[in-house]
């Protein structure tokens, strides 16, 4: 593992002499009033050291250093006395540079009551999907009974159960007048108004949404040197999943997901088959007449763990089964080989590493988007994979398997073991399907 570059460097005057991209800060958005603690969440910008950024930090004012990461992401919350901040967003590359982004920001007292937006900024220009993100307080003894977003006036698109929100919403191009607000336990209700313009939305397709919740999960271990599955595989590898978890979760209703066992590298998958052959969403196709118009899939999903490190690799799939055929889309965030992104070669079943940086951050939400396509002439193409806001495209293309008999849309979900198979867990949240 890198060492964490002294932030001083850049005070000593070793910054190169190219410029550098801001840091790219989701969360707070400049301006905005909010409440401690005070959520930040950023991707490091760009950088011309080939050897990459190597860490990342926030000043709550000049030359207070109040948190520092290794790596390009940050996601982390600071507590804030009420007053404003002139705080800054940091990232240090190898080489000795850095660049900043200014984010100034108004704490507001806890015992002050309302809603307090930090994304997106009132008045903002954003891309589809939107993130919103917020927290609430009320004078009711009983505390936030729930929070939601209106979209347009008796238009709500979202609703949570508690005194926080984070949420991704699919919008199409346009300027809209959202209003996001919390409902208490004694009736009362305040709300937050913010205006915002969307750029490059799209609503094409349908959506699964809260797939972490889903009925029709089913898991098996893979025990090396060959991976076929085993339902029950003794002490070997040992899985368990559970749903409806509270803490951590984005909305209450995370799932969690645990590997155990004694053999070294062994694995567990989880797969939900969705459109087809035991079809848990209630669309079985059985004239085999919507399958075969599938070509777009979307797999977007949030992912915590505490100790990411014990993983050897995190896997998200896609799989379609058309007319004797095989589209495995395989991606796999490889934690020990190279911190990149692998994708699935299905015809000569092997793993590609691509330039893709897969670096999650433990202990904080990861975002990734997946997309991938079946093209027109049936070979596999994986689109792009965006992790924390970081898009990386790749136009990679392969070939199906022969899957005779197979029929449907499956997803799935994999923890790798380690040398040690090493006990860990990860959750999810929010987890979107798209497909059209």
């Amino acid at each position: 593992m890198h060492k964490l570059v002294v932030p001083f460097l850049s005070v000593l005057g070793l910054l190169t002499s190219a410029a550098f991209a801001g840091v790219n800060v989701s969360a707070p958005s400049n301006g905005t009033t909010v409440q401690s603690p005070v959520h930040y969440s950023a991707t490091a910008g760009g950088t011309s050291c080939s050897k990459g950024v190597a860490s990342m930090g926030i000043y709550t004012e000049p030359g207070v250093l109040a948190y520092t990461t290794n790596g390009t992401t940050l996601s982390t919350d600071l507590s804030l006395s009420p007053g404003t901040y002139n705080t800054t967003v940091e990232q240090w590359d190898y080489c000795g540079g850095a660049s900043t982004t200014p984010i100034t920001i108004t704490v507001k007292n806890s015992s002050s009551t309302g809603v307090y937006v930090t994304s997106p900024s009132n008045n903002s220009t954003v891309g589809s999907p939107v993130h919103f993100a917020a927290t609430a307080t009320t004078s009711c003894s009983k505390g936030v009974a729930s929070m939601g977003i209106y979209t347009a006036p008796y238009q709500k698109a979202y609703t949570v159960s508690g005194a926080s929100l984070s949420t991704d919403l699919t919008l199409s191009d346009g300027t809209y007048d959202t209003t996001v607000e919390e409902w208490d336990n004694c009736g009362g209700a305040s709300s937050t108004p913010v205006t915002i313009t969307v750029s490059g939305g799209s609503t094409k397709g349908s959506t699964f949404s809260s797939l972490q919740n889903s009925k029709g999960w089913t898991g098996y271990g893979e025990l090396p040197p060959i991976y076929d599955i085993c339902s029950s595989c003794g002490s070997g590898v040992t899985w368990s999943m559970s749903q409806n978890v509270t803490s951590p979760s984005m909305d209450n209703k995370s799932a969690k997901f645990n590997i155990g066992g004694t053999k070294a590298y062994a694995d567990v998958l989880w797969n939900n088959h969705l459109i087809g052959d035991n079809s848990s969403q209630g669309l079985p196709d059985s004239n085999h007449t919507l399958v075969p118009t599938l070509h777009n899939f979307t797999y977007d999903v949030y992912f915590y763990g505490t100790s990411l490190s014990l993983s050897e690799n995190l896997e998200f799939d896609v799989a379609q089964f058309v007319d004797d055929k095989g589209f495995m889309f395989g991606t796999q965030c490889q934690i020990v080989n190279g911190s990149v992104w692998g994708i699935w070669d299905p015809l000569n079943s092997r793993w590609v590493s691509t330039s893709a940086p897969c670096k999650p951050a433990s202990n904080s939400w990861n975002h990734v988007i997946i997309k991938v396509q079946r093209t027109s002439s049936d070979q596999l193409l994986y689109q792009s994979i965006t992790l924390n806001g970081v898009t990386t495209t790749l136009n990679k293309t392969y070939s199906p398997f022969s899957a005779p008999g197979w029929w449907g849309v499956v997803v799935n979900f994999q923890l790798d073991g380690n040398y040690k198979q090493s006990a860990y867990s990860v959750y999810l949240d929010e987890f979107n399907f798209t497909y059209y």
